[in-house]
């Protein structure tokens, strides 16, 4: 089976893009070759105008990319700030993790960044958590380590109107200090209030790829739909 077929997609500086398409279009497996979960078959990977092949996550991580997943990868027995900084922990001149440093920043980025409710401690266990909580801590693990390309698969399925206006806010605002972001949704009204771009993708090929200004909500709607 093919999950995508000769799709040509790109990633601008400072740009928001909307990857819309109904489920088995291909979407999550753009994602997960970005996130160097899934290695492509055929076809070239160039960043910043190099071919270069992402072969695991952490070689993602390294060209700036972050993903935010649609399955929220926490580790539900670990706290808020561990998850945070899982992989990417502060140490001291002998190796020790700076236990303080860590959880004070922890919480200034829930707090003031991405700002839930029921969120009072860095220490919280990432289980008892809501579904909305522990979105939040994946979007506050992306925020606070600012990469070039934040990639986000379904990142409001799990939460409320407001944290979801939020969430999409955050993003918009993430564009004006640089960062690119590619907005995987199956709501087309959130796409089109957040990005600058839209590329539509059916039964792993791109059907479309326009901007806001080429296009119309009532457009984009038809073509999802009609596929």
């Amino acid at each position: 089976m093919t999950a995508l077929d000769s799709v040509d997609f790109r990633i601008d500086p400072g740009e928001v893009i909307g990857l819309l398409g109904d489920n088995g279009a291909g979407k999550s497996t753009l994602i997960k070759i970005l996130s160097g979960i899934v290695q492509p078959t055929s076809g070239d990977i160039l960043y910043q105008g190099k071919k270069v092949k992402i072969g695991s996550r952490r070689e993602s991580y390294e060209m700036g990319i972050e993903t935010i997943y649609q399955d929220i990868a926490l580790v539900d027995q670990m706290d808020i700030m561990r998850n945070i900084y899982l992989g990417r922990e502060e140490t001291g001149p002998l190796g020790f993790m700076n236990m303080a440093s860590m959880k004070e920043k922890a919480m200034r980025v829930l707090e003031h960044t991405v700002g839930i409710s029921g969120i009072t401690s860095p220490d919280q266990i990432v289980k008892g958590l809501s579904g909305g909580q522990k979105q939040a801590v994946a979007l506050a693990r992306a925020v606070y380590f600012k990469n070039k390309i934040l990639l986000l698969d379904e990142p409001t399925s799990a939460l409320s109107v407001r944290e979801t206006e939020k969430t999409l806010e955050y993003i918009i605002q993430l564009k004006g200090e640089g960062v690119s972001s590619v907005l995987v949704t199956h709501n087309i009204y959130h796409g089109y209030h957040t990005a600058d771009r839209f590329v539509v993708l059916s039964h792993g090929k791109r059907i479309l790829d326009v901007t806001k200004a080429e296009t119309s909500i009532e457009e984009l709607t038809r073509t999802v739909v009609d596929l």
